[in-house]
């Protein structure tokens, strides 16, 4: 990874709360949390590297939300789509699917293109990539003048079959590129076929373009100094790590660039203490994201943002807006309901001194599963008395009847119930016993609710790592560099794979990974893996299967395991193929050094005991500081343990101790 050697290397994932950082100094990993500034994220980041670094130069590995919050929040740029005549409406049809089958009147998602910025242009490309009408020069100077009387922000270009010949849009791209606006077209973001997906995917990232290229910009002045050189990369959603320039150029794929590294972290950590099989939850202060790794993490190349298709291969991560700062509110039927809506950096929960409406966090609070003196390490005390008051008057406000842990325990209940609805998309629904995984929780709330989660889906043992409130930073910190590249070839077979047709088409995608490597200065060995979208002809949907000579009795297998039937008589589908290009990171032997570090005994201390609410009873439970615990000790419940980044809730009859990786097991 090219970097001088003297700089220091930090990891910064900025959340809805706080801003978590990373870095090694001296041989250990070393953690700062600081507030979000939601307003400029890039305030934060440039705070926290002042208080790291100093005046050692930088390489920054950066998990964002700009992307996401840009789209949730609908605030992205004024975009132009040019496509195929006829075909300037299909990114409203979408498709027949809905999310209430029996919903006559829910409200369709509104595509980011308006109609009067969508341009069809007469062309045509059949499905093997012969060129049946090329644009015609008139036709393109209209195009251009009609444009730039809209005056948008970004371009999106996709026509039909573009994947199988980009003629036509390279054609467009040379007209339209005087106008001197961020370009996204269809053949080099996602060269594969689903004329809606790919037109909502490429036009999301020229929703993206604007916003992120500012941001990053605006990240790079303030890092820059003249006394010293600092360098930026980007976490993509797939799990890996990108240079800045690809991330301004293509910002599709960084909207899911934080919990990516949140689920790279969890599955790092894990098998340090032998798990390769987890479920990670990260349940932070504004929503929570989990994720099933069964030996590897997953991408799926078929997610969706806030409703809009994306196709670019993202890990599969499952988000609902459930966190600490999630507000509790009373609907019109008097039911309890927590979140989506959060509290955030500014004014956060009750507790934090500003907010002034209850959160999950006051209700952790007010069940003493929160202590209020050892909040990120005694460093911010939390206001006991003043959540006591103002949650008091609220409800009084509201006309119910419950007592402050009456109402606490709720707020529990049903953002646990939330949760637990999450855990099983990503488990259950996809033929998953979570019974046979560890929950390795991680977050800064994810402690104080895995152990009910588990208790409610069966999950044997619960896993939080070391460093909790800040694995999605240290998952950014240990990622690879990645790249993924795709194309669609729709070719047919029964019994006999191609495998020489597919090797040289593979060969091109591996042509392509080498010079892009090559032309961001990356150095070292590429590792490569190879898959290729199958299905049954006839189906809509495909499998993704490792290449291989077996690759067609692999495909029978996985069809089972995921509808419960095959067809081994029918003619398959070789659909996309998929090259991922991995280069390893130097920061990932990491792991192997904490592994050999030998365990320290911790100066003996007496255990302090308070009053926690488990199960409307209030039970005197034992509060350990996590770093004065004795590895491979066998604790019990009930029990808090504190540290710098989180706390972590241990029921009754649980059982506990610390591995020899520095993973807190419980039983």
């Amino acid at each position: 990874m090219p970097q001088p050697p003297s700089t220091l290397r930090v990891a910064i994932d900025t959340g809805g709360t706080f801003t978590d950082c990373v870095w090694i100094d001296r041989g250990r990993i070393r953690l700062l949390k600081v507030f979000s500034t939601p307003a400029d994220p890039a305030q934060a980041i440039a705070e926290a590297i002042r208080q790291i670094a100093r005046e050692v130069p930088v390489t920054l590995l950066h998990g964002t939300t700009v992307g996401t919050n840009a789209i949730l929040q609908r605030k992205g740029a004024r975009v132009a789509l040019v496509t195929t005549k006829g075909f300037e409406d299909a990114i409203e049809i979408g498709r027949q699917a809905r999310p209430e089958l029996y919903d006559f009147f829910f409200d369709r998602v509104e595509p980011l293109v308006p109609a009067d910025l969508r341009f069809g242009i007469a062309e045509r490309t059949d499905s093997e990539g012969k060129i049946l009408e090329e644009p015609k020069s008139q036709d393109l100077d209209v195009l251009r003048r009609n444009i730039q009387q809209q005056h948008p922000d970004a371009i999106a270009v996709t026509l039909l079959f573009s994947f199988a010949n980009p003629a036509n849009e390279l054609a467009i791209e040379e007209v339209l590129q005087p106008l001197n606006l961020p370009f996204s077209i269809s053949h080099k973001i996602l060269p594969e076929f689903r004329e809606y997906e790919r037109t909502s995917t490429v036009v999301v990232n020229a929703y993206l373009q604007p916003v992120m290229q500012r941001y990053l910009e605006s990240l790079d002045q303030r890092l820059a100094q003249p006394a010293r050189s600092n360098r930026i990369f980007v976490m993509q959603s797939s799990g890996g790590i990108t240079t800045l320039a690809t991330a301004a150029r293509e910002p599709v794929r960084t909207v899911l660039s934080g919990p990516a590294g949140g689920v790279v972290g969890a599955s790092a950590t894990a098998r340090l203490s032998g798990f390769r099989q987890i479920i990670s939850f990260d349940m932070g202060g504004t929503s929570t994201d989990v994720a099933l790794v069964d030996g590897e993490a997953q991408a799926s190349s078929q997610s969706e943002i806030a409703g809009l298709p994306v196709g670019v291969p993202m890990l599969d991560i499952h988000t609902v807006g459930a966190g600490g700062g999630s507000r509790a509110r009373f609907d019109a039927a008097g039911a309890l309901r927590v979140g989506p809506d959060s509290a955030g950096a500014d004014p956060g929960p009750i507790c934090y001194g500003r907010g002034t409406l209850p959160t999950v966090t006051d209700a952790n609070l007010l069940l003493g599963r929160l202590q209020p003196h050892r909040f990120l390490g005694g460093n911010f005390q939390l206001d006991l008395e003043r959540t006591r008051r103002l949650t008091a008057e609220w409800l009084k406000k509201q006309n119910v009847r419950l007592t402050l842990d009456q109402f606490a325990a709720g707020v529990i209940r049903v953002v646990n119930a939330t949760m637990e609805k999450a855990v099983r998309v990503v488990s259950i629904e996809r033929g998953f016993d979570p019974r046979h995984f560890a929950l390795v929780a991680f977050g800064g709330a994810g402690g104080l609710h895995a152990c009910d989660l588990a208790q409610s889906l069966g999950i044997p043992r619960v896993i939080v790592p070391a460093l909790p409130g800040a694995l999605s930073a240290f998952g950014i910190l240990v990622s690879d560099v990645i790249k993924d590249y795709s194309r669609t070839i729709l070719w047919r077979t029964t019994s006999e794979l191609p495998v020489a047709r597919l090797k040289h088409e593979f060969a091109q995608l591996s042509q392509a990974a080498s010079r892009d490597f090559q032309a961001e200065g990356w150095r070292g060995k590429i590792h490569e893996q190879l898959t290729i979208d199958t299905r049954y002809r006839g189906q809509g949907y495909e499998l993704n299967i490792p290449f291989s000579p077996k690759l067609i009795a692999e495909f029978h297998r996985a069809h089972v395991k995921r509808y419960g039937y095959s067809h081994p008589g029918r003619e398959i589908e070789l659909v996309t193929l998929r090259l991922r290009a991995i280069l390893k990171s130097p920061q990932s032997r990491i792991m192997n050094e904490r592994k050999k570090q030998p365990a320290k005994s911790p100066p003996q201390v007496k255990t302090e005991k308070a009053p926690v609410i488990f199960n409307g009873k209030p039970q005197s439970a034992s509060i350990y500081e996590r770093d004065q615990m004795t590895a491979g000790k066998k604790y019990s419940g009930p029990a808090i343990i504190t540290e710098y980044s989180a706390t972590t809730v241990i029921p009754p009859k649980a059982s506990f101790f610390i591995d020899e990786a520095g993973n807190l097991q419980i039983h």
